[in-house]
């Protein structure tokens, strides 16, 4: 059985941190496309970040969280981080990991911006007040 579960979502004020983790198991952790997305209530999905696990430099940001954001994996872990620093009150929403499999370093970016992986976990809150 699949899962990705997300953890480490809550509140915090502008200009904190939150690090949310996404833990995988059922598949082959390793070489795995991940991405992180985030929806805000009223608003549609949008892409956070993406990387290739087992190795290798392919990290994937939006424009939005540049700097701001970062994105590690954890191999033996089966985990991938999501660090996010100066958060602001327009990162409040629910933030996904999904995993996609079969893909290559090379196609991860593409699949990460279309949203195109295999698997998705349910989701953690993150509210950010002024």
């Amino acid at each position: 059985l699949v899962r990705l579960v997300e953890s480490g979502g809550g509140a915090v004020t502008a200009g904190g941190s939150l690090r949310l983790a996404c833990a995988g198991s059922g598949f082959t952790y390793s070489s795995t496309c991940i991405g992180w997305f985030r929806q805000a209530p009223g608003k549609e999905r949008e892409v956070v970040a993406g990387i290739y696990t087992g190795g290798g430099d392919m990290k994937y940001y939006a424009d939005s969280v540049k700097g701001r954001f970062t994105i590690s994996s954890d191999d033996p872990k089966n985990t991938v981080y999501l660090q996010m620093d100066s958060l602001e009150p327009e990162d409040t929403a629910t933030y996904y990991c999904a995993a996609g499999e079969r893909l290559m370093y090379y196609t991860c970016t593409g699949a990460v911006e279309r949203a195109d992986l295999d698997y998705w976990g349910r989701g953690v809150g993150v509210t950010v007040s002024s």
